[in-house]
Formats: structure tokens, sequence, C-alpha cells
């Protein structure tokens, strides 16, 4: 098959998980199944969206972003959350191919997108999606010990599991720090678990290598949101994430650069 064909394929399929992460997005943290109703609603008047009002991207722009029964509109995000999760898994096929990297590491960009956004609105990440990936995370690291680039599976086990203690128990010093200096909670439960969850998937370099990457983008908006908002609190998860995708492409090379026998 063309790997145009291939791209124009893994985007159309991706716009549709995207889809039905925006679905997650709204519920989860409203404590409300991702499943009942099966159908999405407006969540201005509450309707029913039938199927042909809720094709990704063609019915948003059809209905110009507008609810067809109470015509209100319809956050721009939703369409921009389809095309962002589409656009990043064809960014990963170009990297990995259809191979189970890909396939794995596309799950795990889609549980990141989800708790980005979750954590933009609510400054809270659903357990459903750390704890739930964490344990993901350990049991793919057993049936496919290639994810550690090793052969054992329990060589694999180890090393998901060090990554778990690498990845949260970095936010986890660093929070209890920042409580000693600040007087205040510095860092949430739920950026640990995320890390910790990260981490059970990628090990514990890249884990590390995420934990001292990430301070660098939520410096530059926590300045920007201080001086422009007075903000005192801003959502860390969506800098852990930021920086999960920039080392699941470049990770390697960044550790060989900073540790050159790497």
């Amino acid at each position: 098959m063309p790997e145009i064909a291939i791209k124009i394929i893994i985007f159309m399929f991706g716009s549709m998980i995207g889809s039905f992460l925006n679905v997650c997005i709204y519920r989860m943290p409203r404590e409300l199944s991702v499943n009942k109703p099966k159908r999405s609603f407006c969540p201005q008047c509450e309707k029913k969206i039938a199927w042909y009002d809720n094709i990704p991207f063609l019915s948003y722009l059809f209905l110009g972003g507008k609810c067809r029964h109470c015509k209100k509109i319809i956050s721009f995000r939703y369409f921009f959350i389809e095309f962002l999760t589409a656009g990043i898994l064809v960014f990963l096929y170009m990297f990995f191919g259809l191979t189970l990297q890909f396939f794995i590491y596309g799950t795990l960009i889609c549980a990141l997108i989800a708790a980005t956004f979750i954590d933009f609105d609510f400054q809270i990440i659903p357990d459903e999606i750390t704890l739930g990936g964490l344990v993901i995370g350990l049991i793919l690291s057993v049936l496919f010990p290639v994810l550690h680039n090793v052969d054992s599976r329990i060589g694999a086990l180890i090393q998901s599991f060090w990554g778990v203690l690498a990845g949260g128990g970095s936010i986890y010093l660093i929070g209890k720090v920042g409580e000693l200096m600040f007087k205040k909670e510095s860092m949430g439960g739920g950026d640990v678990k995320f890390l910790a969850m990260i981490g059970a998937i990628l090990g514990w370099k890249f884990a590390l290598l995420i934990f001292f990457i990430a301070p660098f983008f939520g410096a530059i908006v926590g300045i920007i949101l201080k001086v422009t908002k007075g903000a005192e609190i801003i959502p860390y998860g969506p800098y852990l994430s930021l920086a999960t995708l920039l080392v699941l492409i470049w990770g390697n090379d960044i550790l060989r650069w900073l540790i050159p026998v790497y």
C-alpha cells in the first residue's frame, strides 16, 4: 500500500479516536460514564447528537461550529483535538512505521491528550488514566520486552518497575521540596501518578529525562500566565505530556548528546 494511503487511513482513524477523546475529556472529570449514554450529546442543551452530526471535522464545519438543536456555539477545541490526535498519530507513524512501538506509543499519546485537556480545565488527572495506564504499562512490558530493549520478560518488568519509581518518585520528591520551601502544595498527586504511568511504559531513563525537560515548558508558560493573569497555580500535566512526546521521538538522541558513551 502506498505511504500516502497509509497516512490517510491513520489520519482518518486518528480523527475518530480524537472524537472519542473529546467524550472522555468532557465526561471523566464530571464522573460521567464514557459509554452511557452511548451517543454523544450537546453540552449546552443535552440533546443527543445524531451520527451524521458527529463525523470528525466535517460535521463541525458543515454546522458552522454550532449545535443543530440549540444553535449555541460548540467549542473549537473539539475540532482541534480531533485534528491534533490524527496529526500526532501520523507523526508517530513517520518515525516508527506500523510497528509494535507505534501502536503502544500511539495509545500512550491518546492518554496524554486526554489527561492534558482535563488538567487544563480541572487541574486534575483522573486515576482511570494514571493508575489504569500504569497497570497496563507493567503488563505490556512483560508481554513485549522489546519496549525496554531487553529479551527477558522479568528484565522488562524490572525496567518498567524502575520507571514507575523514577517517574513517580522524582515528582514526589520535588513536590516535597517545594512544600518545605513555599509552605504549600507545589505538586499534585495526579502529577506523581502521571509520570509514574509514563515511566512504566518508557522506563526509568526516559522518565528522568521527561522530569528534567518538562519544567522548561512549564516555566515559560508559568511566567507568561503570572505576568498576564497573575496565576499562582498552573497545571503541570500538559508539560509532562509535551516532554513525553519530545522524548518519544528524540529521547535516545538527547541521551547520546548528554552522555556520549550512551
